[in-house]
């Protein structure tokens, strides 16, 4: 398999990159958002750096301008060649107009796109593709070119686009949960995977709902906190030593445990709230797959039995010795070719499948775990933080209370 590093240069060693015996690698970084144009057609493009020792690239490296359009022109294609193959998610366009071009917003957005490429390059089908050699290689008139000049569904407008989405997305719904009752795949093995893929969504949904919780509860308590520290030393200004001293350190020590919560409640969000999205996503992403793969098995049985049909038909006018004969022969040879293919097309995707989902839950537990990791570390670090700078406002705030006392 190609190493994929975003962004580092594993070609770099006593060997030249280019020499047959250095190791393969392909290495992908989304860099740089710049925002263009104004109003509806504004939009963001991104500094895409290829760095690689495959032969079949245009140098040891390439640097070309992409917008998010182009991104989604490479998922479609992938999409419609690879069968049975997780195709990585993209990360949704925000439904808030305000949001759209804000820095978060951008830059979580470009961290997302980095992570689908990545996942494209380092797989080892994707990473073969004829298309993600154009979008890391063409210059942008060129794959503006290629882009404009798509056929079929890629050249529909977005409202039937939207609306065809809305039909396969019924349809998948329908297949995969059972609703429509043509022919269905009943394999206890089969049945296990669908079961576990639904309830994996569920469980990741509620989690990242929660992620998201977590993640305003500590912008909203930030900001609390620096309202209060302000108010607070305020306060302080009006009384004299050394309740004043007091009120003036509890205040900076508010607004110093503020800005804390804000790095923190940033860190929650790209560390943990948005790789679980980021899960979401390629749970829709399985959930397509096993769509296909329904279909596949229904059109494989519907061709099967056809082809029976034929054969029965076929039979009888040889029976009678029918003048048909020839024309009947020639149809049931073509409807059992069809057959086949429709039969080797499903066994492929199960197989795909298969490999797929062990690479996904090895990836997912690497994932999980390191973003899990990081959530703890950092609620580790901010309980500490908060501790310490409390701690340190108590001899002040006691010899007060002291005074009073007296």
């Amino acid at each position: 398999m190609l190493s994929c590093a975003g962004g580092s240069n594993s070609g770099s060693s006593a060997q030249s990159p280019r020499s047959p015996s250095a190791k393969p690698f392909l290495s992908v970084s989304v860099t740089e958002p710049v925002k263009l144009g104004n109003g509806v057609q504004a939009y963001v493009s991104y500094r895409v750096i290829t760095q690689t020792n495959l032969p079949e690239y245009q140098g040891q490296e390439k640097i070309v301008i992409r917008r998010f359009s182009d991104f989604s022109w490479l998922r479609d294609r992938l999409c419609e060649k690879y069968k049975g193959i997780f195709i990585p998610p993209l990360p949704e366009k925000s439904a808030v107009e305000k949001f759209r071009f804000s820095a978060e917003f951008i830059e979580l957005r470009r961290q997302a796109l980095d992570i689908f490429i990545n996942r494209i390059a380092s797989h080892p089908e994707l990473q073969k593709s004829e298309e993600l050699r154009t979008f890391l290689q063409e210059d942008e008139e060129a794959m503006e070119r290629t882009r404009s000049h798509e056929t079929g569904i890629f050249k529909k407008k977005p409202s039937e686009l939207m609306q065809i989405f809305k039909d396969v997305q019924s349809k998948v719904s329908d297949v995969v949960l059972g609703k429509e009752k043509p022919v269905e795949e009943t394999t206890p093995e089969y049945e296990k995977l669908k079961h576990y893929v639904f309830e994996l969504e569920d469980h990741l949904s509620e989690a990242q709902k929660h992620a998201f919780r977590l993640v305003k509860r500590h912008r909203e308590l930030g900001q609390s906190l620096s309202d209060f520290g302000k108010a607070i030393k305020l306060l302080g200004a009006c009384e004299g030593d050394p309740l004043g001293k007091a009120f003036s350190e509890l205040g900076s020590k508010s607004e110093l445990l503020s800005i804390k919560l804000q790095k923190e409640a940033h860190n929650l969000l790209t560390n943990f709230e948005e790789p679980l999205k980021d899960y979401v996503r390629a749970v829709q992403s399985i959930k397509a797959t096993m769509g296909e793969r329904a279909n596949a098995f229904r059109q494989q049985c519907e061709l099967a039995e056809a082809t029976k049909l034929k054969e029965i038909n076929l039979d009888k006018l040889i029976l009678i010795r029918s003048d048909k004969v020839p024309e009947a022969e020639l149809e049931y040879r073509e409807l059992k070719a069809e057959s086949e293919e429709a039969t080797k097309k499903f066994e492929t995707i199960v197989r795909l499948m298969g490999e797929e989902m062990a690479r996904f839950q090895e990836q997912k537990t690497a994932d999980m775990g390191l973003a899990f990791h990081e959530f703890a570390k950092g609620q580790a670090k901010l309980a500490k933080d908060v501790a310490d700078a409390w701690r340190t406002v108590l001899p002040k705030l006691d010899s007060c209370a002291t005074l009073r006392a007296k």
